[in-house]
């Protein structure tokens, strides 16, 4: 399983530890995933999805996960994400032209 959030694409990401004698080793700075079940009222059902805390946070700023995904960039979301917003999308139309 990568270490990657599958909303935003935080993985991990490398530098430098530096001591006080000016030391350089290397290190990795890994994103604070989380395991998340969110519900998604478009789709009707909960989704899980391993996601940063950050992520999180924003998801429940916007008021959902249908709400952060259709106010985010496409350019900015992952695959998963992308496939995810699609899915949200197609459902939200069949809502409408039902509702028609």
């Amino acid at each position: 399983m990568s270490r990657t959030c599958e909303l935003t694409g935080k993985s991990v990401m490398v530098g430098n530890n530096r001591s006080h004698a000016e030391n350089k080793t290397k290190r990795v700075f890994r994103p604070n995933l989380v395991q998340a079940s969110l519900f998604s009222e478009a789709l009707g059902h909960t989704i899980r999805l391993r996601i940063s805390a950050n992520a999180l946070r924003t998801v429940e700023k916007r008021g959902g996960i249908d709400a952060f995904l259709l106010v985010e960039r496409d350019a900015k979301l992952p695959q998963s994400g992308l496939r995810l917003k699609r899915r949200v999308e197609k459902a939200l139309e069949r809502k409408a032209a039902k509702a028609a």
